[in-house]
C-alpha cells in the first residue's frame, strides 16, 4: 500500500477538511484540501493524486460535475463523502464514475478503512514481472488491468476501446478470476458490501453498457434471480511482453 499516496480533499467546510486531514495524515497519507471544485480542477491539472475525496455540495459547482470530469482518469480514485445520503444520490454518484460514498456524518476510523480499501483495489494489479503483464481474454474481449483497458478481437485500429474506472474494473476482475461462477452481490462488492447496498447492480449496468451488444440482454455477465451474477463465458490468461 502506498502510504505516501496523495490525496485531495474537496469540501469547502473547514472542519471536515481539518478533522479527515488530521486523520488521514496521521496514517500517513499527504493530503492537500481545496475548499471549491475550481481550486481543485486547477490543482488536478498541475498533479494527480492517488485519491480524491468529494463533496457534493460545493459552493461554486455541483460535486458530482467534478466526479464526472474524473471518470476518464481512470489513475485517480474517486471517494464521494457528502451529507446527501439518499439512494438516489449514492446511485448516481457510483453511476457517474465514483469508487465508494460515505455519508456525513462519519467516523474518522471508518474513512481511513475506506481510503485503505480504495488504495488496494487502485494498486492490486496482474503484473507478472517487470517485462510482462497478465491480460483476460474472454466473449472476443481483451482486458488488460494494469491500464484498465478493454479492446475487441474485432477493433483492429484501437478506436473503440474502453477505459474503466477503479470500481468497474474491480468488479470485473472478480467476474474474471471466477468464470462461471454465480457470485453474490456481496463478494463482488467484497469489503465495500454493507447490509441492503444495491450500488452493483449500477455498476454492473455500466459495465454491460460496454461490453455486451444488448445490455437488456446480456449474454457474457448474466443476472441469477435471487443469487447474484455469473461469467457465462470461458476466460484464458494471456502473458503480453511490454518491452
Amino acid at each position: 500500500m502506498r502510504k505516501t499516496s496523495l490525496i485531495y480533499m474537496v469540501d469547502d467546510d473547514q472542519d471536515i477538511c481539518d478533522l479527515a486531514s488530521s486523520e488521514l495524515s496521521a496514517y500517513g497519507y499527504q493530503v492537500q484540501a481545496f475548499h471549491t471544485g475550481k481550486k481543485a480542477q486547477e490543482a488536478l491539472e498541475r498533479c494527480a493524486p492517488t485519491l480524491c475525496i468529494i463533496d457534493l455540495g460545493l459552493p461554486d459547482m455541483d460535486g458530482l460535475a467534478l466526479v464526472r470530469q474524473l471518470y476518464n482518469r481512470p489513475d485517480v480514485g474517486v471517494l464521494i463523502l457528502s451529507g446527501r445520503g439518499s439512494l438516489p444520490d449514492r446511485v448516481l454518484g457510483l453511476e457517474l464514475g465514483a469508487d465508494d460514498y460515505i455519508t456525513k456524518p462519519f467516523e474518522p476510523r471508518y474513512l481511513v478503512a475506506r481510503v485503505e480499501s480504495l488504495i488496494r483495489r487502485l494498486d492490486r494489479t496482474e503484473v507478472v514481472s517487470a517485462n510482462t503483464i497478465k491480460q483476460a481474454l474472454f466473449a472476443g474481449w481483451q482486458y488488460n488491468p494494469s491500464t484498465l483497458t478493454l479492446s475487441h478481437e474485432d477493433d483492429h485500429d484501437g478506436t473503440d476501446n474502453q477505459v474503466l474506472s477503479t470500481a468497474e474494473s474491480d468488479l470485473l476482475m472478480t467476474l474474471l478470476r471466477a468464470p462461471k461462477q454465480i457470485l453474490s452481490r456481496d463478494r463482488l462488492l467484497g469489503e465495500q458490501a454493507i447490509p441492503y447496498d444495491r450500488s452493483i447492480d449500477s455498476r454492473m449496468s455500466r459495465l454491460r453498457k460496454k461490453i455486451e451488444v444488448n445490455p437488456k440482454e446480456p449474454q457474457i455477465i448474466k443476472t441469477v434471480y435471487g443469487a447474484g451474477y455469473i461469467l457465462a463465458a470461458d476466460v484464458e490468461w494471456a502473458e503480453i511482453s511490454i518491452d
